[in-house]
This record gives C-alpha cells, sequence and structure tokens, in this order.
C-alpha cells in the first residue's frame, strides 16, 4: 500500500472535497501532499500525527498541512463512530497572489504556508459559524465546464475560509491554538520522532535510539505502536521518502545522491521503496510536473 499520496495539481491548482463521511473508507497511512492541505473535521475522534507531534483530534479542528508535511490521521473506534471531513488541498503560491490586495491576510497564510513555528491546529468554538460558512460557496463549486471560474470560485472560497481561520486565532495566543498536554505515552512516542529527524539520513539501530532515550528497545518499539499507530521502521521510511519528494521537486541534486541523502545508499532499493511508496520511480516523480505541463501547450 502506498503510503504517500501526492495529488497532481500541475494540471488544476486547487481541490476541494466537502463533507466527505469517510467513517467505512478510511485508511491510515502516512502521507503528504504536493500542496497545502487545509483539513476541517466535521465528526470524529482521534489523533494526527503532524512531523515529530501528536495532536488530538475533535469535531471542529482545522489542520494546516504545509507542502510535502508527513503526516498521519488516527480515527479511535471506527466504524463505531463517523468520521466526516472537509478537505482542500491547494498549490499555495496561487492562493497567495490571490491574497495580494490583502495585506494582514497574506502574512497570516503566509505564516501558514512558511512559518515553522506558526500553530498547525486551530479548534474552532463556533462550529455553526463554519457550516454555514462552508454551505454558503457550496453551490458555486460546482463543476463547471470553464476551469477559470471554477478557479475563480474556489480560491474566493479559500480566501473566505483562511479569513475565517485567522479571525477565530485572533488576538495572539488564543486558546484555539492551545495544545493539551500529551499523556507520557505521546511524550515519548514524540522524542522518539524527533531523534528520527536528526538521524533519519544515517543507517537505522533500534539499540541506538533505546539507548540515547534511555529505554530498553522492546519498550521504545511498544509505545511508539501505541501512540503513532505504526512501527518506527514505518514512519522511518515515509519520512525518508517524503525527505526523497522535496529534494527531487526542490533541487537538481542526482536521483543517486538524493537516495544516499535521505539513508538509502543502495540505489536499486531506494528506487524500488520509492516506487512501492509514491507509484512512481524517482525520475518519473522528478519530470512529472514538466510533462504536465507540456501536455498544456498547444
Amino acid at each position: 500500500m502506498k503510503q504517500m499520496n501526492y495529488l497532481n495539481l500541475n494540471r488544476h491548482p486547487v481541490q476541494l472535497s466537502f463533507y466527505k463521511d469517510r467513517t467505512n473508507e478510511f485508511v491510515e497511512i502516512y502521507h503528504a501532499h504536493q500542496g497545502m492541505e487545509l483539513l476541517y473535521v466535521h465528526e470524529g475522534q482521534g489523533t494526527a500525527v503532524v512531523e515529530q507531534q501528536i495532536f488530538q483530534m475533535s469535531p471542529g479542528t482545522v489542520f494546516c498541512f504545509k507542502p510535502f508535511q508527513l503526516h498521519r490521521i488516527r480515527i479511535g473506534e471506527l466504524p463505531k463512530q463517523p468520521y466526516v471531513r472537509s478537505l482542500f488541498v491547494f498549490e499555495p503560491s496561487v492562493l497567495d497572489e490571490t491574497l495580494a490586495p490583502f495585506p494582514g491576510l497574506r502574512a497570516f497564510f503566509q505564516s501558514l504556508w512558511k512559518d515553522p513555528l506558526a500553530p498547525q491546529v486551530y479548534r474552532t468554538t463556533d462550529p455553526a459559524a463554519m457550516d454555514a460558512l462552508l454551505r454558503s460557496h457550496l453551490p458555486r463549486l460546482a463543476p463547471k465546464e470553464d476551469a477559470e471560474l471554477l478557479l475563480e470560485e474556489q480560491l474566493l472560497f479559500l480566501t473566505a475560509f483562511v479569513h475565517h481561520l485567522k479571525s477565530a486565532a485572533e488576538p495572539a495566543g488564543s486558546p484555539l491554538t492551545e495544545r493539551p498536554a500529551l499523556p507520557k505515552a505521546s511524550a515519548t512516542a514524540e522524542k522518539i520522532m524527533a531523534w528520527i529527524e536528526k538521524h533519519y539520513m544515517e543507517p537505522f539501530e533500534l539499540e541506538r535510539l533505546a539507548q540515547e532515550i534511555h529505554l530498553s528497545p522492546n519498550h521504545v518499539s511498544a509505545v511508539f505502536r501505541q501512540s503513532v499507530g505504526s512501527s518506527i521502521t514505518e514512519y522511518l521510511t515515509a519520512r525518508r521518502i517524503r525527505q526523497a519528494c522535496w529534494l527531487l521537486r526542490t533541487t537538481d541534486k542526482p536521483v543517486q545522491d538524493i537516495g544516499r541523502a535521505v539513508g538509502l545508499g543502495n540505489f536499486s532499493y531506494f528506487c524500488q521503496l520509492f516506487k512501492k511508496q509514491v507509484g512512481l520511480t524517482p525520475n518519473r516523480f522528478k519530470r512529472e510536473p514538466y510533462e504536465a505541463d507540456s501536455k498544456r501547450k498547444p
């Protein structure tokens, strides 16, 4: 099963999904997107792993995931409880251009997009207002033959959504962005992810990890699976592939050098693993935006 899910935003820079009921089709995987992702939870309780942090998730939660940012959603007790969400994935540079006439709103959005210290989780205190916002735009977001007209409506909606988020998050230090204290096991899992963040480009040794956080190897593995829902190896693989995707799209490094840079020095194994996780070979993934651009030209 692929762990990395990159929506192709080269043909159309915005993909919106409203009130999607994922109760019976939810798959718990590590994934990331080429663009920025805003996730709003209508129904469902669980947790979200975002980079090296674990957040509680409940109705009214908004997650802001940066481009290529690794994350994993966990829903508790499916299918006993429903999971309904709205998901907005888009190329941030396109929305940034739309926000140019609104400097305050644009600065807030750029913080969500680029600032590593910006809050990534917001908890609305007025779900009815959020629901009214979404439903007021839905009639104008139906599929259209004119792609430019559809894009205009989508960008107007995203502008309104980000403005709502900005208003709800003010003043600075709002409890909407505060993070509740974590259980001990989750705090330990975050330490493990922080260690991996420093060492994913090196050969992995569970014993070394366990020694440095002062726990036994078996306990480290058990605590991580309990809190995150995967093995440490699965998380490490996802982190390496996410970084490889980022380097393939943002640098001119040869594919073999990128494999070494993410701790996968065996070139053949790197290519096989990348294709398994992403669905494309590293070379194809690197070429894909340019191929899509060339197909659009007359």
